[in-house]
């Protein structure tokens, strides 16, 4: 009953956060509660006695040994330490902490996480929510760092006679039942043998709760809505929270009792149109639109320094790890990444109250006199594309802490960077894949809030629709 009425609140607290105090949410938020510090990635953490003892092996976006702030140390009458909710936002993300759990005992998915974790009940509510909880009707491969402990745990789940007593799994593949979905539904059954997988911190997105929604929408139809996406902000959640969304937030502003679905992604931190579709049939339209190249993008980008005029053309290594890497040479395998300068002027680099307001990282650039602001054509639409390919030329965007530290000191030493313009030469493919994984390590920094970049025209059949963003962020002390 109370697990049912938080999400309620949630919901609630979504739209009325939109009128709250920033300065109350986060002193609010400051009050979280003691939660014990389980070792993150328990892949086989069922039930108390397994969750506390039995030895860890890391998931790939986990980390060990994590230490929870301890703010409040009394119990409720349950045994769960208090809890102080989800909401408001604070204004940090948690350490990361993924867990992983089989079901030892059958039952409501919220109770058996609650007990295995020693999470209070409405906090793992509040988690599903969020999105933040997944399941698999089978156990995933462990990896190479397991236990013959976890081991063992995996082949008793997976072995044939086991599965073939499970109705859930008839007429699946291993491989098919091995696929993970969201839980959506805190009382959801879940059956002895069935893989958990629990985001205990989810990514926040705290400026959600500081925009005027309303204000950001550009267009309404009966097919689609035109939202200016602040940036700080996600298009359509991440893998933990499709709570703090803009199509979340866009939905609730508009009144709307369908939610809105997302047709295509900008990065967190850039700003500028998004189409968010009104139906799954014109989000598909929409996809289709864009394979086949009907969609034009132009971007506004200030850059640290002058921007080539005409088509750039890098090779993207496949590789979905960030920072990611661009070379001028044509490798097999690799990504064609084009875009296209179209101007390129001198404009004052923005004055330090506009930098803290859209908390613009310090990210070592020299001299901060003057910037460039540049319209671009984006001709291909690889992740992170612009950002790379300019800090690539040498003229990184402003306030970008994920490349531009690594354009500064590929200047300070030509050859550092494994795909740079003064690239060494290296004696095996080893020593270069090596000397990649260094380059990567030093750098990856995501934005605090707000980079160089304005997605500030969005159009489709040949200019049939076109709608543009409002003023970017570098301008606004202007009005």
């Amino acid at each position: 009953m109370l697990a049912s009425m938080n999400i309620a609140l949630v919901a609630a607290n979504g739209c009325r956060g939109l009128g709250t105090s920033l300065a109350l949410q986060r002193t609010l938020a400051r009050t979280r509660a003691n939660f014990s510090a389980t070792v993150c990635g328990n892949y086989f953490a069922a039930r108390r006695s397994l969750s506390s003892k039995s030895s860890a092996f890391p998931c790939e976006s986990s980390v060990t040994d994590v230490a929870v702030t301890q703010t409040a140390t009394t119990f409720a009458e349950n045994g769960y330490s208090q809890y102080h909710r989800l909401l408001p936002c604070p204004s940090f993300s948690g350490p990361p902490r993924v867990e992983h759990l089989v079901v030892l005992e059958g039952g409501p998915v919220m109770e058996y996480i609650s007990k295995s974790l020693d999470l209070p009940p409405l906090y793992v509510a509040d988690l599903i929510h969020f999105g933040a909880v997944y399941y698999a009707l089978v156990c995933p491969q462990p990896p190479p760092t397991a236990t013959p402990e976890q081991i063992r745990l995996f082949k008793k789940f997976t072995e044939p006679s086991f599965l073939k007593g499970r109705k859930s799994i008839k007429g699946k593949t291993v491989r098919e039942a091995q696929k993970t979905f969201r839980i959506t539904r805190i009382d959801e059954f879940v059956e002895v043998g069935t893989y958990l997988r629990i985001h205990v911190h989810p990514k926040r997105f705290p400026r959600c709760y500081e925009i005027d929604w309303k204000s950001r929408i550009i267009a309404v139809t009966e097919s689609y809505v035109v939202l200016d996406k602040p940036a700080g902000t996600s298009v359509g959640g991440t893998t933990d929270n499709i709570e703090e969304s803009c199509a979340t937030f866009a939905t609730r502003a508009l009144g709307l009792t369908s939610p809105l679905w997302t047709t295509h992604q900008i990065d967190n931190c850039t700003e500028g149109c998004v189409i968010l579709a009104r139906t799954k049939e014109y989000c598909s339209v929409f996809h289709r639109k864009i394979r086949e190249k009907k969609v034009k993008k132009l971007y506004l980008a200030l850059a640290a320094a002058p921007v080539p005029i005409g088509i750039i053309t890098h090779y993207m290594r496949p590789i979905n790890i960030a920072p990611r890497l661009v070379s001028e040479d044509c490798i097999d395998g690799y990504n064609l990444c084009q875009l296209e300068g179209l101007e390129c002027r001198e404009v004052a680099w923005p004055d330090a109250d506009i930098e803290e307001k859209y908390c613009i990282e310090e990210c070592g650039w020299p001299s901060k006199t003057k910037a460039y602001e540049c319209k671009i054509n984006l001709l291909t639409g690889r992740t992170h594309q612009i950002r790379a390919q300019l800090a690539n030329c040498g003229a990184p965007l402003v306030g970008d802490s994920m490349y531009m530290p690594a354009a500064v000191a590929e200047m300070a030493n030509p050859g550092l960077n494994p795909f740079g313009k003064c690239k060494k030469e290296y004696a095996s493919e080893e020593d270069k894949e090596i000397a990649v994984t260094e380059w990567i390590s030093r750098h990856g920094k995501e934005p605090a809030m707000a980079i160089g970049l304005q997605a500030y025209e969005i159009s489709w059949d040949s200019m049939e629709h076109i709608y543009n963003a409002g003023t970017p962020w570098w301008k606004q002390e202007q009005l």
